[in-house]
């Protein structure tokens, strides 16, 4: 069966040469976006509700675009002027560029991480006095609190913002040859508006181990796999699943 149809399960990229479009233009494919799931803001009653007082604060872990965005939001709700001593823990370069958009960039003190969380513990450790807020979703990565907790830091999380499933009714008789999944939720989603979802001939992408377990125990069969060493990228693993099946 030649793939001629893909649906990520994601916003579309901003940039204009993604890898995505490269991808389309080698293999005249159809390739759809649409965010499976999305981020909706608590109120400032509820994040006091969480015993959270931004004045308690020294520094700020920020591990998302969204968690910088619903900090400052929650901020502004609470009249809370971010002081210029505030430190920022941010865990890719990504997140502190994104940061630039609330600060004047040169004048803060913002610590970068690689990529991964992991890579900001050696930034943190050498901060254990201050006191950290972590502004995060419902849903957080087990590594992010094994980590603050590991280096033995006074740091406090507190729910800015949730993850909601959004509604894919619309989609419900259309068919794409693959799926292709980045998060455990995504997965969720796909069996919360399609229950009675059957895989039969389409193929399953998927990316990184969260979203393995996910899917393997939704019962569903995994087709094509990112990262690994050959192929970093979903892109990458797209490319190559795509390159067989369509020679064949």
């Amino acid at each position: 069966m030649k793939i001629k149809t893909i649906l990520v399960s994601q916003p579309e990229p901003k940039m204009e040469n993604s890898p995505y479009s490269r991808l389309i233009e080698k293999e005249k494919l159809k390739v759809d976006f649409r965010p499976f799931i999305h981020v909706e803001g608590v109120d400032a009653k509820t994040v006091r509700q969480q015993k959270i007082d931004l004045n308690n604060f020294t520094a700020i872990v920020l591990t998302s675009r969204n968690s910088v965005d619903h900090f400052f939001r929650i901020a502004e709700e609470m009249r809370f002027k971010v002081p210029d001593s505030m430190k920022y823990f941010c865990q890719s370069e990504a997140v502190a560029y994104y940061l630039q958009k609330y600060v004047v960039y040169r004048k803060r003190k913002i610590y970068v991480g690689k990529r991964m969380f992991a890579d900001l513990a050696p930034l943190l450790k050498k901060y254990k006095t201050e006191k950290f807020l972590l502004p995060s979703s419902d849903v957080l990565k087990p590594i992010v609190p094994e980590t603050l907790d590991g280096l033995g830091l006074d740091w406090k999380r507190a729910i800015f913002y949730k993850t909601v499933i959004s509604d894919l009714s619309d989609l419900r008789d259309v068919y794409y040859d693959i799926l292709v999944f980045f998060s455990p939720s995504g997965i969720e989603s796909l069996l919360k508006n399609f229950p009675d979802f059957e895989q039969n001939d389409t193929k399953i992408a998927v990316y990184g181990n969260t979203t393995v377990n996910a899917a393997t125990d939704a019962g569903l069969r995994i087709d094509i796999l990112a990262p690994t060493p050959e192929t970093p990228s979903m892109t990458m693993a797209l490319q190559k699943y795509i390159t067989t099946a369509n020679k064949k």
